[in-house]
């Protein structure tokens, strides 16, 4: 059921990349005030088929009360007012669409192959991810105040048959050193004299700040709208880019060029609303050459060879060397903030993949050559990381593994919890369906009015 709905939440790398058949189209059910056409009930059969779905049921039924109980979602999304910022869209349709370069190799042989424009593409992609968050949010706010206890925990594994005790998978913890290549001051200087360039222009009126952020600006979340971020708080803003923006008042005006750990931002400011801040901003980032990372590595190199040689541990090299923000203060640990918490535990598919690949080849305590990896801000990096321990995958005791088996029982509850808010949901919306659905088997009652 999980597994069915995330990939009608969403529309799959392995499906979009196959451009979708036409169909005669006809609407077949109405839900609120939403239809479902037979076309997307044709799309998610493509798409399941693909993914490997095993239907409960009769495919012909359940795929269209799936999408019936996701306008459910979306119904009540727009009843308690909940919101995606055009920002927030276009950041993940250029995350998809990103994915499918690199799968593909370029831009231009993924247009060749999907037949498309990239423009194009991120238009078909619009809705489809403002729905899928919209869903997920609203998902999320419904379980919100669920909660399990220890003795919740203990009650639900007591009489568990061992055949149904959940298998925790091999998880790791690791360190991670990571080094910026050094960027010469003329590279710096290349990117601030562009950014004088397009303040020029904007003042001068030659052209608008919106149009020479979609074409220039190098933060695909924004660069799409003209460099719009959206209303948003100062705590969700890097504190550098936050004390300047905060402190515009004339929307005719450009800001003085910041740095920001993205890189170097021009920004000009739209509207001020309580303690939030709409702006546009135009990013550009300074280029990292070759030599630069090769001299980095080299460094790096030697690092690990003291490493090796016991000079000094990884935890003290960790602290006093890395660059990497999120880790130097905890000695290197990585950190993986799931949906059941923070945790130092990676299963191996979780960790970024330069880390995993190097990972996998580590005993315990050893450190790995080093490695080029594009981090958490878009900056490529130098790293080497230390494998500090690996648990094999077993099944679960409440001794070694309550975390995971609480995760187990809250989900379950949650689930419950979504369950029984669609069988209320169900029968105070509007349905409407076609004929041929009405003697179906659907896993939800009351469908039929």
């Amino acid at each position: 059921m999980r597994k069915i709905l995330n990939i009608l939440l969403g529309l799959t790398v392995s499906a979009l990349m196959v451009a979708a058949p036409h169909y005669i189209d006809e609407v077949v059910w109405v839900v609120g005030d939403e239809a479902i056409l037979r076309s997307d009930i044709e799309m998610a059969r493509m798409q399941a088929e693909q993914e490997g779905v095993k239907w409960e049921g009769d495919p012909d039924c359940r795929i269209p009360e799936q999408l019936a109980v996701q306008k459910l979602f979306l119904n009540q999304a727009a009843l308690d007012s909940i919101e995606v910022t055009e920002s927030e869209i276009m950041q993940g349709v250029d995350q998809q669409i990103n994915a499918w370069i690199q799968m593909v190799g370029s831009k231009e042989k993924l247009e060749e192959y999907r037949k498309q424009s990239v423009a194009e593409m991120r238009s078909d992609l619009h809705d489809e991810f403002k729905n899928r968050e919209l869903i997920q949010r609203m998902r999320r706010k419904l379980v919100e105040n669920v909660k399990v206890t220890p003795a919740d925990v203990r009650e639900y594994f007591r009489d568990l048959p061992l055949d149904s005790v959940p298998m925790v998978p091999t998880t790791v913890e690791v360190q991670i050193i990571t080094m910026q290549p050094r960027i010469p001051i003329e590279e710096i200087n290349r990117v601030k004299d562009r950014l004088r360039d397009f303040t020029d222009r904007v003042q001068t009126g030659r052209t608008s700040f919106a149009t020479l952020a979609r074409l220039y600006s190098e933060d695909p979340g924004s660069g799409a709208q003209g460099g719009e971020l959206g209303y948003t708080g100062r705590g969700m803003l890097d504190p550098n880019f936050a004390a300047v923006a905060f402190n515009l008042s004339d929307p005719k005006k450009i800001s003085k060029i910041v740095e920001s750990e993205y890189g170097f931002h021009i920004i000009q400011l739209i509207d001020k609303r309580g303690d939030k801040i709409n702006c546009r901003h135009i990013l550009l980032k300074p280029r990292v050459s070759q030599s630069d990372i090769d001299s980095t590595l080299v460094h790096m190199k030697v690092l690990t060879e003291d490493l090796n040689n016991k000079k000094f541990t990884f935890d003290e090299a960790a602290t006093m060397l890395s660059d990497d923000k999120d880790t130097k203060s905890n000695r290197g640990l990585m950190s993986n903030n799931s949906e059941s918490g923070r945790t130092s535990r990676f299963e191996m598919k979780d960790l970024p993949t330069e880390v995993a690949r190097a990972v996998e080849k580590l005993d315990v305590d050893s450190v790995s050559e080093p490695f080029t990896m594009i981090n958490a801000r878009g900056k490529t990096v130098c790293a080497v990381v230390k494998l500090k321990s690996r648990t094999p995958a077993h099944k679960a005791n409440m001794q070694e593994d309550f975390q995971v088996l609480s995760n187990v029982v809250l989900n379950r509850r949650k689930e419950e919890t979504i369950r029984n808010w669609v069988k209320e949901k169900i029968k105070s919306t509007y349905v409407k369906m076609d004929d041929r659905y009405k003697n179906c088997d659907f896993e939800y009652e009351g469908w039929v009015k």
